[in-house]
């Protein structure tokens, strides 16, 4: 007999994905300990639960799942021949129907492009009060994007809009932003992408007390700082309109003693979606606000999901370095809403985190 883990780590599906196919009568264990509720799967499974991973990464309808894992076996292979068929010319329809429709959105960015200029032609110069700037930039830096197909999400947005600038970065799976005042700027909205290595040798600049000069000229950007300056190119790309990601007021929020909560979070159980992928933590809001983490196997019944909310960990640990206070507010949503981790004295400087499915 193989455990549910093994055969997760041999077949290419998730624990998560496992107990789904189960409840769902898909692919049904051989045995259920009753004491435990572990599940265990026969040897010959291991076909079974490689072929559902075959067809869940097609894409196939969990019905017609059904029905080729039924029919797999048997002698009469039309119904499956049939079934694999009729999916494939369900995808390619739906591939040349989406290339239509990005044809379309392409044609329509062509015309916004080309009707917008591509130059900056306006120079600022800003004073900004070094500890300010250094928070704004380590509130944000962990979230900025590294993927070279999104070169434009690889920096951080410095938004300056009235007496304020702010600094946002996102990979998409998480987006942190935060504020810090600026004097001498015109009152206008304006918009640059800073690339992480400049970003860093600003950083290191705003390391003192008094103010620092930041200009910028087009699509060239400096810091100045006594007598040190770091300057460079922007990013020709145009950043995501943050503001529509901005969290929505509702859901139910948490305080937590950070120290406490990163022990518990480094030292509690995780859990791993797909073999060699990323590790999660599982949070269980309670009702009275507490957060707790549910160990692999809890908290699976249906009643539960609306509480649970699973996180990358490695990016909530970032989070919480990032949020730089002993005590900090998380707010929850819907289980498919981002979770935002606040400072309780700061309103401008928080951070999203995307949750992850844990059944798909």
């Amino acid at each position: 007999m193989r455990s549910i883990g093994e055969l997760a780590r041999d077949s290419g599906l998730g624990v998560s994905a496992l107990r789904f196919y189960d409840r769902a009568g898909v692919l049904v264990p051989a045995w259920v300990d009753p004491v435990s509720g572990y599940r265990w799967y026969e040897p010959g499974q291991l076909e079974e639960a490689r072929l559902l991973a075959c067809l869940r990464r097609a894409g196939m309808p969990l019905a017609d799942i059904r029905l080729v894992l039924a029919s797999w076996s048997g002698a009469d292979s039309d119904l499956v021949r049939k079934l694999l068929g009729e999916h494939l010319r369900r995808l390619e329809k739906g591939l040349s129907d989406a290339r239509g429709e990005f044809a379309t959105l392409r044609d329509r960015l062509d015309l916004r492009e080309n009707a917008m200029t591509s130059l900056r032609s306006a120079t600022y110069r800003l004073s900004v009060a070094a500890p300010e700037l250094a928070a704004a930039l380590d509130a944000v830096r962990f979230a900025a994007g590294t993927d070279p197909e999104l070169p434009m999400l690889g920096g951080v947005l410095f938004d300056v809009e009235g007496e304020s600038l702010h600094t946002v970065a996102t990979d998409r799976y998480r987006m942190a932003v935060a504020r810090a005042g600026v004097a001498g700027h015109d009152g206008s909205r304006v918009q640059v992408i800073v690339p992480t290595p400049l970003v860093d040798a600003m950083r290191a600049l705003a390391d003192g007390e008094g103010p620092v000069r930041l200009s910028l000229d087009g699509d060239h950007v400096s810091l100045e700082a006594g007598n040190g300056q770091a300057a460079g190119q922007c990013l020709d790309h145009e950043f995501p309109d943050y503001r529509r990601l901005l969290p929505r007021p509702g859901g139910r929020s948490t305080v937590v003693e950070v120290a406490a909560f990163r022990q518990a979070l480094e030292t509690g159980p995780v859990r791993s979606e797909e073999p060699g992928g990323h590790q999660l933590s599982v949070l269980r809001v309670e009702d009275g606000g507490a957060v707790t983490l549910c160990a692999d196997g809890e908290g699976a019944g249906a009643d539960e999901a609306p509480n649970l909310v699973a996180v990358n960990r490695e990016f909530l640990l970032a989070a919480l370095a990032a949020g730089a206070r002993d005590r900090l507010v998380l707010e929850f949503g819907a289980p498919t809403a981002p979770i935002t981790i606040r400072r309780p004295d700061d309103e401008g400087a928080f951070s999203l985190l995307m949750p992850v499915r844990l059944d798909d």
